[in-house]
């Protein structure tokens, strides 16, 4: 992704001076004034830190309160990088490795798939008889990790996959214990204990989401938009949109989609084989009808795919002027009118409409990965 286009550059910038001028930051209301004080209080008597970042913006994703509180040493704090499945593959490596260059101990995660969480919950047990053999007080019996992360990084999710896999593994009975988990920020409001593993046991605080009062960094504040992390109604669908689409124009996730053909994506019934088909008769598949109102089919996804591309590949403007990158995000915007089906006489809400279902498609990785965070040029470090 070519971040340093002058053109994507100043339609980030718009979007982070939007969400940076929010009076009193805005998204930091009382419960969060409140939940960063109950953080404050238990930082102290936790055992081990783990902060959670968003794979995709591993710097723009820092927990401020930490920057400020440093009670741990390097041993007693380590970086998880969840939705690595949403990053780009190459740079996400790149900042694992550089990490681990800082001395800043870190794992990568996708909280939703079990096998990957399970490997993390090794990592983490190993972790703590390291510990436990150096210098940490081996009498106690119980170790206490705290979860800590701006909004939606999914720290609860990996809170209960973590609970779920580490009951499983010690074959212990009772009734599961959920955090709450929404793909809006700040849901979590509460801080809840959850126990994962056992011999010695290790109970995990799952906290609220925190972001600082004021944000001051634009660039920033437009990447904590486009993630979710920042509610969308602090700039607008459209605008983030309009922000996503430049970087897709940036980058070459868009050729991958040339496979898809008319003669694919338009298809009315999708057929569907069930697990068995060794029998190779019809009892073996079952049909499911197509729902064009269903943006996240594949067949719509596919549809998507394709219009992007024929658009992106016709164009023949300069991506670095701005006029020229107007005119093309202006091109796509109608393209996926059509694409999601939305009626043309819906006006303005037509926009809103396409820019809800691309944001979608995009955070939950449909429409590529995507790392937005360079590597920093300055050195850093977890001590």
């Amino acid at each position: 992704m070519a971040t340093s286009s002058s053109s994507l550059f100043k339609l980030a910038r718009e979007i982070g001076t939007a969400v940076s001028q929010k009076k009193g930051g805005g998204w930091y209301g009382p419960h969060m004034a409140a939940a960063t004080r109950a953080i404050a209080d238990r930082m102290p008597l936790v055992d081990i830190i783990l902060e959670v970042r968003d794979a995709r913006i591993p710097f723009s994703s820092e927990f401020d309160q930490l920057r400020n509180h440093h009670p741990f040493s390097s041993s007693r704090r380590i970086l998880v990088l969840n939705k690595m499945d949403l990053a780009s593959p190459t740079q996400f490596k790149e900042w694992i490795t550089f990490f681990d260059q800082q001395n800043c101990p870190s794992f990568g995660v996708n909280s939703h798939n079990k096998d990957n969480v399970k490997e993390f919950l090794k990592f983490l047990q190993a972790h703590v008889r390291n510990l436990r053999k150096s210098d940490y007080d081996a009498s106690s019996d119980t170790v206490t990790v705290m979860l800590l992360g701006i909004p939606n990084v999914g720290k609860s999710a990996l809170a209960n996959s973590l609970h779920q896999i580490g009951r499983i593994t010690a074959a212990e009975k009772g009734k599961l214990r959920h955090a709450t988990v929404s793909p809006q920020p700040g849901e979590t409001k509460d801080i809840y204990s959850l126990k994962i593993a056992s011999h010695p046991n290790i109970y995990v605080l799952d906290t609220p989401g925190i972001l600082p009062p004021e944000i001051h960094d634009v660039e920033v504040c437009s990447k904590l938009a486009l993630t979710g992390a920042i509610g969308d109604s602090f700039v607008g669908g459209k605008e983030l949109a309009q922000y996503f689409l430049g970087i897709l124009n940036f980058s070459d996730e868009y050729k991958k989609w040339a496979k898809f053909s008319i003669n694919q994506i338009n298809k009315p019934l999708t057929l569907h084989h069930k697990a068995d088909q060794s029998s190779g008769s019809e009892s073996g598949m079952i049909w499911k009808r197509q729902n064009p109102t269903d943006h996240t089919q594949d067949f719509m996804v596919q549809k998507v795919r394709k219009s992007l591309y024929e658009i992106m590949s016709c164009f023949n403007g300069n991506l670095d002027h701005e006029k020229d990158l107007v005119k093309l995000i202006e091109a796509e915007f109608k393209a996926l009118r059509e694409a999601f089906q939305i009626p043309m006489d819906s006006g303005e809400d037509a926009d809103s409409k396409v820019a809800s279902k691309l944001l979608n498609l995009y955070r939950t990785g449909r429409l590529g990965h995507y790392t937005l965070d360079h590597l920093p040029k300055r050195r850093a470090s977890c001590e």
